[in-house]
Parts: structure tokens; C-alpha cells; sequence
């Protein structure tokens, strides 16, 4: 087989080529994504995904998804399906593979079987308490089972009984046989087994017993012939335990476990765990809020995989942790929308403007283009007439210094339509809110008429009062008010949660080519951002726009300072 010569990258594509080069594993390159179904995926898997596939792809080997389900108290099958449509959705395919550990239940018992012969496993019988006080610290040795040295046989009639049932939860593991005594608390004889009473998705109630993640992981990759796995930083003690048992099994395969940095991205929380409380406990809408760091809830405010792609690509693969700040994603959102997203114009909080001097009844269709970055998408048409919205903010009574938008006698251009000029304000009797504006228009600056010469400062999106179509706009701010997440461990993440996180504005008016909006077309709202349709709570009566990110991009800014 020739060997490849792709150019590295990262330190992984050179341990990879490195391989290649000495015809280690018959010059295969086998990876595998091995998510836990115990929950929705985050963005952070997104770069283990983008890594493992496109790892598999450059170096034309192969990957498998392989759910380790090995903790059935916490895995549903809500969370297998929602995985393998967010890796689908990302734009990968395992074609036929798609494995579980729970696939290969039997001859991981197998293997301990086989630890227990070879004197390099034992039943222990040590309460979760007892085992912690006999494990030592970082700096003092562990202290030996008194059940340590129990006899083949009697682990094998024991080991056995936990898989038929008779011991109760907890009352006894099986372990590892290493060393007390080493630096590497992960090598202190670490449980392998342990008995659990909890129906399995998949093999229902056929086991009482489970194999610890540790344990089951190096084993299947071995099984499923896996040249290279990628796993992230906090996995790097563990390597020891995994190269131990592949090496006392004596594998026929051998995979390699490699270690990169696992993504953190300020003002998202990144801990599975955290993220479960924040849906178990209502304080977002489901797994899928578009708040959520969530692959599903990414994809329902609007993101996509194509964005989510480059910006795993951009950040690269390192050996130790860092943060990227959340505006490097926002700038690649932006990017990818720009050329693709369709222009409209929305009013997200309407004032009525009446233009006095145009004619009663009549509507004009106005042509705009889709998209000025991609002239090959076309045109469209808007209606224009004497009744129409503006934006509240671009209108001030009594305007401060450089503000080019309406004010009383002063002059604006709408977009794509005329000049307007602001003659009267009308205000709420009781309230002296302003809630309309009568103005006159030029009808010689008509937008590409080319008839007038005249310039103004301003320029306004608008929509026509008669034709709009009412909508609600969500706007999203990030979840966690702190720049930087909180590790486990530390203070509570939900001190940080940002209250003004959604705001939801309900009475807002959009051009009526919006009633054909579909949720996998994206828009950029006019001097408002980008947004799209959501797919679950919209309705026909009524449509539900999700702001995927504002139109300031600070981050290409200050790359650029």
C-alpha cells in the first residue's frame, strides 16, 4: 500500500503520518467518534466530530460511531437519535458502522474472565467509602484490598454470581489486580465492573452488571480494529489503564489513544452535566433552546454546519486547554451567511409613518435584489404605499448631534423607495407617546430612477403597512453573563445565567415575502441582523423569527487593530 503524504497540520496528523510512514497498522488510519447517550451534543463534540471523520476522510480511512453505553441508569434513546442526526446534520456519514458497546457486552465479560485467570482482577467487596479511604492521595500511596488476594477460583464463582443477580447494588466490583502504589491514582485498581439494576435500552434487563467506561473503551476500539483514538485532554491520565489492559488482554488489534484540548468557548457552559440541570430544571426551553451551546439548539436559532465546520477548522487542534472567545464563532456565522443569507426588510418595533402626499389606494412594487454579494440570486419585489412602519429608534423629536435618521423637518431616504421628509408628530393625549409620523415624500428620488441628484445622511428599511405581516422576533443574548465559563467544581454556573438572555417582541412587522420563510433558509434582516424561521414554534398565523447573530463583528475588528 502506498504510503500517504498529506502534509500535517496538528500533532495528531504527525504522529498519524509518522505511522504511515513505518506501515504501522498495514498503513490504516481507523478513528471513531464514541459519544455516551446521556445527552444532547454540545459544540465541543462538534470539534471531536469535525476531527474524527475529517481525520478518517483526509487520510481516505474510515470512522465509526459507537455509542458507550455502558451507564444504562442515564442513557435514553432520545439521546442516540438526537446524536446521529447532529453528526449527520454536520455533514458526516458512518455508512454502516454504527456501533454500541453494549454490541460487544459479552466478550467484555469475557475479557475480565480472562484478567481473572491471569491473577490481574479480583472481587472486591470494599464499600464506595472504604475503597476512597484505601486509595491514598496524590502524594500518599494507596493501601491494598483486604480481599486482594482472593483465589482464582473464588473470583470466578463471585464474578460470576454478580452477573446472576445474587448480590445487591453495590455490594461488591470487580477490580483491576496493579499497583496501590502508583503515582497514577487511575492505576490503584480501578473497578472494571459493578452491579447495577437498571434496564438497558438496548438489552433490556439481560445484564445486572456493567462494565465500567475504562474498561469497555479500549476493548471495543480494539475489537472494532481502531488504528487511532482521539479523545480529549482530561483522558490522558487514563492512557496508562487503557495501553494496560490492551497489552494484558492481548489484543490482536492495538489502537493508539491520543490526546488533544477539548473546546471551551466563553459565555457558553460546556459540562453535560450543567446542561442537563439547566433543562431538568426549566431554566431553558429543552435541549434544544437556541441559547443552548447544543448542537440541536445551534441549529435551531439558526446556525450552520458549514459555519460550525470552519470554525472547529479555524481554532485548530492543540495539546493544552484553552478558551476561544464565543466572537470568533459569531465572525464565522457571519461570513458563511453573508453570501448566502436572502436580504428583507422587518420592522422589530413599528412606528406607523403616513406619507400625506401620496396617492389613497395605491401601491407601488418596488424591485430590490436578494442578495447584493450574489447578484445570481436574483430580485425581488416590494409594496410600497401611502401607509408604512419604521423602526421607534429611527425617529427622535428633538435629535442629538450626528443623528442622520427622521426628525421634524429633517429628510431620510427609505430604503429602495423614496426621500421622506418629517412634517407632523402625533402623540398619545394621555401619554405623550409619539405613535405616528405624517410626512411627505419627493416623488423625483424614487430609488434607480436616477432623476435626482439630491443626497441625505440616512437611509432607512421600512415595511408597507397594508402588506405587512406580523411576526415575533426572539433576540438572543448569550446564556452566561461571565466572559469565561465555570469549571466543575467551582462556584455556581447559575449565579451567571444572564436574565435578559431572550427578549421576545411580539408585535413586529415583516415584508410579506417572509410568509414563505422555511426554516432551512437563513436572512439578514436589514441593519438588524441575521435570522431565521423557527421550526418549532411557528406557526401559520403567526411566524417566529430566531436572531442568529447581530451584524457587528468585533472579533474580524480587533484581529484587525
Amino acid at each position: 500500500m502506498t504510503t500517504n503524504t498529506i502534509i500535517s497540520s496538528n500533532f495528531i496528523e504527525n504522529i498519524i503520518n509518522e505511522d504511515l510512514k513505518n506501515n504501522k497498522n498495514n498503513s490504516r488510519v481507523h478513528t471513531r467518534f464514541p459519544p455516551e447517550p446521556n445527552g444532547y451534543l454540545h459544540i465541543g463534540h462538534a470539534k471531536s466530530i469535525c476531527l474524527n471523520f475529517g481525520i478518517a476522510k483526509e487520510y481516505k480511512g474510515l470512522c465509526n460511531l459507537r455509542f458507550d453505553d455502558t451507564n444504562p441508569s442515564k442513557e435514553e434513546v432520545e439521546y442516540v437519535d438526537s446524536i446521529q442526526e447532529d453528526v449527520k446534520w454536520l455533514g458526516f456519514d458512518w455508512d454502516e458502522r454504527m456501533f454500541y458497546a453494549s454490541d460487544y457486552f459479552e466478550q467484555i465479560y469475557e475479557c475480565a474472565v480472562k484478567l481473572i485467570k491471569a491473577e490481574k482482577a479480583y472481587v472486591c467487596d470494599l464499600s464506595p467509602q472504604e475503597m476512597r479511604e484505601y486509595r491514598g492521595t496524590l502524594t500518599e500511596p494507596g493501601k491494598n484490598s483486604p480481599y486482594r488476594n482472593r483465589s482464582i477460583a473464588e473470583n470466578l464463582e463471585l464474578f460470576e454470581g454478580m452477573r446472576a443477580g445474587k448480590f445487591a447494588d453495590g455490594a461488591r466490583v470487580l477490580r483491576a489486580k496493579i499497583d496501590m502504589s502508583s503515582p497514577n491514582v487511575n492505576l490503584r485498581d480501578p473497578i472494571l465492573y459493578r452491579i447495577m439494576r437498571a434496564e438497558h435500552h438496548r438489552t433490556g434487563n439481560a445484564w445486572c452488571i456493567y462494565p465500567m467506561y475504562d474498561f469497555a473503551h479500549p476493548i471495543s476500539d480494539a475489537l472494532e480494529g481502531i488504528t487511532h483514538s482521539i479523545c480529549t485532554l482530561e483522558f490522558e491520565d487514563h492512557r496508562p489503564l487503557y495501553d494496560w489492559l490492551i497489552s494484558s488482554l492481548e489484543m490482536e488489534s492495538r489502537p493508539q489513544q491520543i490526546e488533544f484540548a477539548r473546546l471551551n468557548v466563553t459565555n457558553m457552559v460546556m459540562s453535560k452535566r450543567k446542561l442537563r440541570q439547566l433543562v431538568e430544571e426549566g431554566l431553558v426551553d429543552g435541549w434544544d433552546d437556541p441559547r443552548m451551546p447544543t448542537i440541536s439548539g445551534l441549529r435551531r436559532r439558526g446556525y450552520t454546519p458549514e459555519a460550525i465546520r470552519d470554525f472547529c477548522e479555524r481554532i485548530g487542534v492543540a495539546k493544552s486547554n484553552s478558551t476561544v472567545d464565543i466572537a470568533m464563532l459569531e465572525h464565522c456565522i457571519r461570513e458563511d451567511l453573508n453570501s448566502k443569507a436572502l436580504r428583507a426588510m422587518a420592522v422589530l418595533r413599528p412606528l406607523k409613518v403616513i406619507i400625506t402626499n401620496y396617492p389613497e389606494g395605491q401601491v407601488e412594487q418596488l424591485e430590490t435584489e436578494n442578495n447584493p454579494e450574489q447578484p445570481e440570486m436574483g430580485n425581488r419585489t416590494i409594496p410600497f404605499s401611502r401607509e408604512i412602519y419604521i423602526e421607534q429608534d429611527d425617529f427622535m423629536e428633538i435629535p442629538i448631534k450626528k443623528f442622520f435618521r427622521l426628525a421634524p423637518g429633517q429628510e431620510v431616504r427609505l430604503k429602495n423607495a423614496y426621500f421622506i421628509k418629517c412634517e407632523e408628530v402625533i402623540k398619545d393625549p394621555e401619554t405623550g407617546e409619539v405613535i405616528e409620523l405624517r410626512c411627505t415624500y419627493d416623488p423625483e428620488t424614487k430609488s434607480g430612477s436616477g432623476t435626482s441628484t439630491r443626497k441625505v445622511k440616512g437611509t432607512l428599511h421600512w415595511v408597507s403597512a397594508p402588506q405587512a405581516i406580523k411576526a415575533e422576533v426572539r433576540l438572543y443574548d448569550y446564556l452566561l453573563s461571565e466572559e469565561e465559563n465555570t469549571e466543575e467544581g467551582e462556584k455556581d454556573f447559575k449565579k451567571d445565567i444572564n436574565p435578559n438572555s431572550l427578549e421576545r417582541l411580539t408585535s413586529c412587522m415583516v415584508e410579506p415575502s417572509l410568509l414563505q420563510a422555511t426554516k432551512e433558509q437563513r436572512y439578514q434582516f436589514l441593519r438588524q441582523g441575521y435570522f431565521c424561521l423557527d421550526g418549532k414554534d411557528s406557526t401559520a398565523e403567526l411566524p417566529v423569527f430566531n436572531r442568529v447573530v447581530g451584524l457587528r463583528d468585533s472579533w474580524a475588528k480587533a484581529q484587525k487593530a
